[in-house]
């Protein structure tokens, strides 16, 4: 390694000082999910840099979905994934699987990941102290989603308390029914959002397979960097903000109008996406401020 290379070493380090201050003690919210989570090099990546953030004094939570691990399990058990309007219809059975695999299997494993990484994480769920509750999802268009959710309430005192006794929260998407005496499966996009709010995050970033907001989608180099709560009625208009990045883009507008300072819709299929993004001057994908 030549002598100009730790010189450069060196220089990333100080160009990550200021942010580093400027964060340290502030709550962090990220949302984790798509490539990001199913592939290994990606998946190690991301908890390497939940466990640097932690270790420089930011406090981070990790949310999660886990809809490939689920679909895997309704496979083996020849149960048919149902979607509608991009919504999982979650009868009893699948709700139950839901549970299982969100609340057990996909939470212990990356809480086992960032533990063995150095890290010190604790698997919740949204039932864990009434942390998250919900009631049926009543559909707009009158669909019948079975178990899905819309969340009613947050509790964060259990996530807080976690927190100061130098926790990283890693929470899974499953509410407690406030209507009946049942679980909900609820958007991990939405859970994330809502948790950044009651938690009085600074940032809210939601990881997905796309570079972020693209005026052309067919042009990477077309990404908007910067978009404010009062232009996404216009880019919906025009057509800009379309298909599944429209629940996305509501998420981080409902979470600055409920007091995060930032949110960020970045492409977790980049290695160390959430680093870049928060201890560089450049920054990547789409922030909505």
């Amino acid at each position: 390694m030549t002598a100009y290379s730790h010189i450069e070493q060196a220089q990333i380090l100080i160009e990550a000082l200021p942010y580093i201050q400027k964060y340290n003690g502030k709550t962090v919210v990220i949302k984790y999910g798509g490539n990001a989570m199913i592939n290994e090099e990606l998946a190690n990546a991301v908890m390497s840099d939940i466990i640097l953030l932690s270790l420089v004094g930011i406090r981070v939570v990790l949310v999660h979905g886990g809809g490939p691990d689920i679909n895997e399990m309704l496979d083996k058990t020849g149960k048919e994934s149902r979607f509608v309007d991009g919504l999982r219809c979650t009868d009893e059975e699948t709700m139950d699987i839901v549970q299982m695999v969100l609340c057990g299997r996909v939470n212990k494993n990356l809480v086992g990941n960032i533990n063995r990484k150095g890290g010190n994480a604790i698997g919740l769920c949204g039932l864990d102290g009434g942390t998250i509750k919900a009631k049926k999802y009543d559909a707009p268009n009158g669909n019948d989603y079975g178990l899905v959710g819309e969340i009613t309430s947050i509790d964060p005192a259990l996530i807080q308390n976690a927190i100061e006794n130098h926790y990283i929260p890693v929470v899974s998407s499953v509410a407690q029914g406030v209507d009946a005496e049942v679980s909900y499966n609820i958007n991990a996009d939405t859970a994330a959002s809502k948790l950044a709010v009651a938690l009085n995050a600074e940032k809210l970033i939601l990881l997905t397979d796309v570079k972020g907001v693209l005026r052309d989608p067919k042009d990477d180099s077309s990404l908007i960097s910067v978009i404010h709560p009062e232009d996404v009625p216009v880019l919906m208009e025009e057509g800009v903000i379309s298909g599944g990045m429209i629940p996305k883009i509501d998420c981080c507008v409902q979470a600055i109008r409920g007091g995060v300072r930032r949110t960020h819709i970045l492409d977790g299929r980049v290695p160390h996406s959430i680093l870049i993004e928060l201890f560089s001057h450049k920054g990547i994908g789409t922030m909505i401020r």
